[in-house]
């Protein structure tokens, strides 16, 4: 299970949270972007084997960086959690509809993001997931 998970979150303690989280992750680096432009920059690098994001990243919309990273054929897989404070009870139906894999509400349970992420990571790697 060797990559790169990408963490897109613009408030430094929850991507730091994350970071921790994820750092004991056999074979994973971790790659943080403070906006979906700078996301997008580091997803076309290679390597990247998830992404973890905000819904609210600045500028930008997380939904929108959704849109975009499933529109390109070779993301089409790529494991997506959504950990987010918004408070509408429609968004985890509306992040599942862009593609996202799994939704954590802040506040959330790092173990719980971290035990998902490791599910999706499995899951690709047992499908034979490469990009």
């Amino acid at each position: 299970m060797a990559g790169t998970v990408l963490i897109v979150e613009d408030a430094e303690s929850c991507a730091t949270t994350l970071e921790i989280a994820f750092h004991s992750i056999p074979g994973i680096s971790i790659a943080v972007a403070g906006s979906a432009r700078d996301a997008m920059r580091v997803l076309n690098g290679e390597g990247i084997r998830a992404l973890v994001t905000d819904l609210h990243i600045g500028a930008a919309d997380g939904l929108e960086l959704i849109r975009q990273v499933r529109g390109e054929d070779r993301y089409a897989k790529l494991p997506i959690i959504v950990v987010s404070g918004d408070t509408d009870p429609r968004t985890p139906e509306r992040v599942a509809r862009f593609g996202a894999d799994a939704y954590f509400a802040k506040p959330y349970s790092p173990a719980e993001v971290r035990q998902k992420l490791e599910e999706l990571l499995d899951a690709n790697d047992n499908a034979e997931f490469t990009l």
